[in-house]
């Protein structure tokens, strides 16, 4: 896998969420030069939502931010996953999409995705690692979550 696209309210912020684990699996797929991906049904436009997450990409967290206010399709529609898996200048099936929703995750699988359903935060991130080859975060006694290692 080449790209990882993910969806941000639900994974990487909100309830039910470990966003420290995922970011740093981030950290670690980018430095190995997989491409990556925010993909949202946010509103887009100037508000301060939008322009925070723009700014995941400015501060070089993700490649690529692609929000549907901003692009006129919302996912689950197909052409939201293929505009983004295009700006990664990747085919769909080089992507893994995950997404808190599953009618998103069976979008993305639709058309040619690997879809990731983040309904247990340890789970998805399992997923991951086996996908993409790398150790996961783990948890301490005390809650504290560790880095993804290989």
């Amino acid at each position: 896998m080449r790209g990882l696209i993910l969806d941000f309210g639900g994974v990487l912020a909100g309830p039910g969420t470990e966003p420290r684990a995922l970011w740093t699996i981030v950290a670690e797929l980018r430095s190995r030069g997989v491409r990556t991906a925010i993909l949202s049904n946010d509103p887009g436009g100037a508000g301060p939502g939008a322009r925070a997450l723009r700014r995941l990409r400015t501060d070089r967290m993700v490649d690529e931010v692609v929000l549907s206010g901003d692009v006129g399709v919302a996912k689950p529609d197909a052409a939201s996953y293929l505009l983004v898996a295009q700006r990664l200048a990747l085919e769909p099936s080089q992507c893994v999409f995950v997404d808190d929703l599953v009618v998103n995750v069976r979008g993305a699988a639709a058309v040619g995705m690997v879809g990731v359903h983040h309904h247990v935060p340890r789970a998805a991130r399992e997923e991951l690692a086996v996908l993409f080859n790398i150790g996961v975060a783990s948890e301490d006694a005390d809650g504290i979550e560790g880095g993804a290692s290989q």
